[in-house]
């Protein structure tokens, strides 16, 4: 079924040595990150709904008709924005005069985003009277995303925007990138190769490999998947929302809970009520056929196995367990052992278990 307030898009073009084939149905609201290795098209299909690149096919964004047969509305007519890799200011104006060149690109009955707004969001107020080239490379990004929001488009579109950084820089521009994310009431397509990026991110994931896309949906169910190769290695994990709670002031703790649970961590500030997201790393989870008693592990948890795959190696497995709490709900996670291990406890599909992971490896 096709929803009306969401984007569809069924293009076909020639890439490198193989053809981008995308029929896709992408939310109106949220992020929706576009994740794969380098060369599997990302680019090519975000470059394809911005009207950069022309490909065959139909594009319609929530309800109105951007591309069908003869129909291709160029670039300037779409309302959207679209951040680079690299943030291209105008190296002669400051950072005040090149997040208002945004706004000369904006309508004059459209301002969904105010200048105001944008400076706030991205914490911009001591840089205004800079020039580009006394700007980090975090804070070109944030400038050029300020940019991109001034101008109020409907459809926000970043192509890794944060991959010519490096480590502290992207450290220190992600926190900026969760806070437009929830303030933001238009949907974004995010372009990325880093898990961690869609784990802190994205609502909706969309997966890529040669021009295809191999599986697309919300990110706790497409994280959790055991089918999708993209996951199972050293990143393999499950991303959870949760809210905070429980606070433990003396052991600077806090219980989030989930549908299914809830699990221990590091406070971070957090006060209860915040909602966050968890990342529980496969390697960090392990299993037991009996509840432990004495163990140093805070979080112990009752489950059921659902599935066992082979992992990369033929010394691993990958085995998804569901948590599910009194009320009946439940949140799938990934567990990843040594066969022999599974082998030891005779794990299988139906078989009750319980689940433990450690408090200081729950990455928020």
């Amino acid at each position: 079924m096709i929803e009306p307030n969401s984007i569809q898009a069924n293009l076909t073009t020639q890439v490198g040595d193989f053809n981008l084939e995308v029929n896709l149905q992408i939310p109106g609201a949220g992020v929706s990150a576009i994740f794969g290795h380098s060369g599997s098209g990302k680019t090519t299909l975000l470059r394809c709904i911005a009207g950069l690149h022309r490909a065959k096919g139909e594009l319609i964004f929530k309800g109105t008709t951007w591309q069908h047969n003869k129909l291709f509305l160029p670039v300037h007519k779409r309302p959207l924005a679209y951040v680079f890799q690299e943030a291209s200011l105008f190296p002669h104006l400051t950072v005040l005069k090149n997040i208002q060149y945004g706004q000369n690109r904006r309508s004059i009955t459209r301002e969904t985003i105010s200048l105001e707004d944008a400076i706030n969001w991205l914490d911009l107020q001591s840089l205004l009277n800079r020039k580009p080239h006394r700007l980090s490379g975090g804070e070109r990004q944030r400038v050029a995303l300020a940019r991109a929001l001034i101008t109020s488009p409907d459809l926000l579109l970043m192509d890794e925007p944060l991959s010519a950084l490096d480590h502290h820089a992207r450290s220190e521009i992600m926190p900026y990138l969760e806070r437009v994310c929830s303030e933001l009431s238009i949907p974004l397509l995010y372009v990325t190769h880093s898990p961690d990026e869609v784990a802190r991110l994205a609502d909706h994931l969309i997966l890529m490999q040669r021009g295809q896309v191999t599986a697309q949906g919300a990110l706790s169910e497409i994280t959790a998947r055991l089918d999708i190769p993209f996951f199972r290695n050293e990143d393999a994990g499950t991303v959870l929302c949760a809210t905070v709670y429980e606070k433990d002031t003396a052991w600077h703790l806090v219980r989030v809970q989930f549908p299914g649970g809830s699990l221990w961590m590091k406070d971070r500030q957090f006060e209860p009520g915040d909602r966050i997201r968890i990342r529980i790393v496969a390697k960090d989870v392990s299993i037991a056929r009996q509840q432990p008693s004495e163990s140093s592990i805070l979080n112990c948890l009752p489950a059921t196995i659902d599935e066992i795959r082979e992992g990369e190696h033929p010394a691993l497995r990958y085995v998804r367990v569901k948590l599910t709490d009194a009320l009946g709900a439940s949140s799938p996670i990934i567990a990843r052992l040594t066969a022999r291990s599974a082998n030891t406890l005779q794990l299988a599909p139906g078989q009750h278990c319980w689940v433990q992971i450690k408090s200081t490896a729950l990455i928020e």
